[in-house]
């Protein structure tokens, strides 16, 4: 990992004339080239390689803390009685100093290209919550500009994919990531590949809702069956708000994969028939926790569903950074 020189950080950081009480942003990091975290296995499920994890983690924690951060901060403007400006100037402010940085410009590994999508819907998850309140336009388009031009670069790795990860969980964090950036820069063709690439994911999922692709991870096959289908489910109800509908796609696809992992949630039985392995949600390396559920906001906008409503009551407020962070205070004011 490659982070900004704090040469270049010092010089950028005075222009901003951040609002009194703004913490400065952390160091931007520009390059990533971490591999995989799991090890290579011939048979089907996969194995976690305890060593690699921990590199990716180091790699990723200074993205992923930051980003943590500004969720938090954003979801300030949803608060009674704050000062909203204040917030979103606050917040812009240190995202534009990651984009003058042009921070996460350089992928040197097909594991880091697959994996941006998620921190890139964070940041334009939260820009879109900032922006309303904002007054430094010039933060406003220097952000802008940047995810813009990070999320276009998205868009030429996807179309040359393999068919395995076109039709993964990371492919629709990168599809959400283009339904939040695309409505920062009013961009139609960028939200038209966000609608594209979810339904193309959501097209696969077998007639009981389970997602092929996730149907191969083994004993984690729920756990990512969850992790797809909650970007899907983000990007479905925001393009549902932009009159952009894909919820009818195949026979309510979404509908069917959302299903089929809540209907899995006691026990896991559905997954484990499919796969022949215990799920780690029931081995005892894993719980279910909100943030695993923090889709269910979003679901219940476009779904009545009762049993739903109870199981999202259970964990709330329900939060994930990576969908833009507290989803009870988003998608239910």
């Amino acid at each position: 990992m490659i982070r900004a020189g704090t040469v270049a950080a010092a010089l950028i950081l005075p222009g901003l004339a951040m609002a009194q009480g703004c913490p400065p942003a952390p160091e931007p990091v520009f390059s990533l080239a971490y591999g995989s975290r799991y090890a290579e296995s011939d048979g089907p499920g996969r194995i976690l390689d305890e060593k690699a994890d921990r590199e990716v983690d180091e790699e990723l924690g200074p993205i992923d803390d930051f980003l943590r951060d500004l969720t938090d901060d954003a979801n300030r403007v949803f608060a009674e009685d704050t000062d909203r400006q204040a917030i979103a100037d606050c917040v812009l402010s240190r995202m534009a100093v990651w984009a003058r940085a042009d921070a996460m410009g350089d992928l040197r590994s097909n594991t880091s290209q697959l994996t941006i999508g998620s921190r890139l819907a964070a940041f334009g998850l939260t820009a879109l919550q900032a922006a309303p309140f904002a007054t430094r336009q010039d933060d406003r388009a220097v952000v802008r500009d940047w995810l813009h031009r990070r999320q276009r670069a998205q868009m030429e790795y996807w179309e040359t994919a393999t068919e395995g990860a076109a039709r993964g969980n990371l492919r629709a964090w990168a599809a959400l990531a283009g339904s939040a950036i695309g409505e920062l820069a009013n961009d139609a063709a960028m939200l038209g590949w966000s609608a594209w690439s979810a339904s193309y994911i959501l097209c696969s999922a077998a007639p009981d809702g389970s997602l092929p692709q996730e149907m191969t991870r083994g004993r984690f096959a729920l756990h990512y069956q969850l992790h797809a289908i909650a970007p899907l489910t983000v990007t479905a109800a925001r393009l549902n708000r932009l009159n952009l509908p894909i919820t009818g796609q195949c026979d309510e696809a979404l509908r069917r994969a959302v299903g089929f992992a809540l209907g899995d949630l006691e026990d896991g039985a559905q997954t484990r028939a499919i796969t022949g392995e215990v799920q780690t949600f029931f081995d005892g390396s894993d719980e279910i926790e909100g943030f695993n559920l923090a889709f269910l906001e979003a679901y219940l906008t476009l779904y009545p569903d009762p049993a739903a409503e109870a199981l999202a009551e259970e964990y709330r407020p329900l939060g994930h950074s990576k969908l833009g962070g507290d989803q009870t205070a988003i998608w239910r004011r």
